[in-house]
């Protein structure tokens, strides 16, 4: 009886591999509620019901865990983001509600990641942040503003400018659609998209800030 006692409980311990995505779920569910600072290595342990060093074996440490958290959710977020603008002869205007539905949508499917890559990350870490993953977004969408902006006839350089104002508007919208989660993430994104569309349909070639002196 004993011997078959012992062999039940080796048959249910979980494998290196399923330890290991144990250990990133409990961490992304600690880190999403109290962010990197708060979060300790006992906490994670306690509810992932292993002893601490499991968890060194495993990440090294707090910084460890974090950072596959962190890139993990990175992955996810630009996978939608490029497949949403991967249509290279789509209308830019369907491009773009195609983004900012994606960029809503991974909100919305992933809340615990997105309160985690919106956080502060450790000093230590200067990749794979949200800065860095918005400045990847934003080369992309560089590329479709700049065909589009000399299809026009407007100077393509303008292209980098502008990609940086639609992506930061996106990414500043969502976080507060997250707290708020009204009106519907497709009304949302329909507003977005009317507000950047219809403000560069009408551009002006060489805009200019009018009752300042020069202009």
């Amino acid at each position: 009886m004993a011997e078959k006692a012992v062999t039940r409980g080796r048959a249910a311990r979980m494998s290196g591999r399923e330890r290991r995505e144990q250990l990133v779920a409990v961490g992304r569910r600690v880190f999403a509620e109290k962010g990197f600072d708060m979060t300790t290595v006992e906490e994670i342990a306690a509810r992932a019901k292993v002893s601490k060093p499991i968890v060194y074996e495993h990440f090294g440490g707090k910084e460890g865990l974090y950072a596959v958290v962190v890139d993990r959710e990175v992955s996810t977020l630009l996978s939608a983001l490029e497949h949403s603008l991967a249509e290279q002869r789509a209308h830019p205007r369907v491009l773009m509600e195609r983004a900012a539905l994606a960029f809503l949508s991974y909100i919305d499917e992933n809340e615990d990641g997105f309160r985690i890559l919106v956080r502060d990350s450790p000093v230590s870490r200067s990749v794979g942040t949200f800065s860095s993953l918005l400045t990847d977004v934003a080369h992309r969408v560089e590329e479709i503003l700049a065909a589009q902006l000399s299809l026009h006839s407007y100077p393509a350089r303008d292209a980098t400018i502008y990609a940086q104002m639609l992506v930061g508007m996106v990414a500043y919208t969502g976080q507060w659609w997250l707290e708020t989660r009204k009106p519907s993430k497709e009304v949302v994104a329909a507003r977005m998209v009317n507000l950047s569309w219809y403000g560069l349909g009408a551009l002006q070639k060489k805009p200019g800030l009018r009752g300042v002196a020069g202009d």
